[in-house]
């Protein structure tokens, strides 16, 4: 495959992963505390390594484009972290039954750490003391308890999803 076809493939399949991420966060916004970014953010990191960061970006400028881009701007970096530990986990040779749990209890850790990694960019924004900062970090934390333990369940599909990603990837390769 010539490289200028390869880039706009890649584009083109970035833009819908990313395009998924966000209608998957609109689909699920009737079910509180469930969401699939993790899933997604694993199963994408896994399959494309550094390449990941595009549709993970693309969804927060689509997400921003229809919510508003002030609040999302931690989510500039908050999403850097499940990418980070996917990026680190992506390394480990393991059998699948052995990653498995592994990627589940990372999965559940990114779900757990949203609002921790929020909480500094909301203090200054809102001028929370420290103390009021971890106040509100404290009273998110049941709300986080819920992503994790969603995105624990869902991070039973990250192997699957990563697979079927790289076998289709694989394919069009071909084309």
């Amino acid at each position: 495959m010539r490289s200028s076809t390869r880039r706009l493939r890649y584009l083109t399949l970035f833009a819908m992963l990313g395009a998924i991420i966000h209608a998957s966060q609109f689909a699920m916004q009737a079910v509180p505390g469930v969401q699939l970014m993790g899933l997604f953010i694993a199963a994408f990191t896994l399959t494309y390594r550094v390449r990941a960061l595009i549709p993970i970006y693309v969804w927060i400028i689509l997400h921003g484009a229809f919510y508003g881009f002030i609040w999302m701007m931690p989510y500039l970096y908050v999403w850097l972290f499940p990418w980070g530990l996917f990026m680190l986990a992506g390394k480990i040779k393991l059998p699948k039954k052995v990653l498995a749990p592994i990627y589940m209890v990372l999965c559940a850790l990114g779900g757990l750490s949203f609002g921790t990694l929020y909480a500094p960019f909301w203090a200054l924004w809102t001028g929370l003391s420290f103390n009021g900062m971890v106040a509100w970090i404290a009273a998110g934390f049941p709300v986080d308890i819920g992503y994790a333990i969603s995105n624990f369940a869902f991070g039973t599909l990250i192997i699957p999803l990563s697979e079927l990603l790289k076998k289709l990837d694989r394919q069009s390769g071909r084309m």
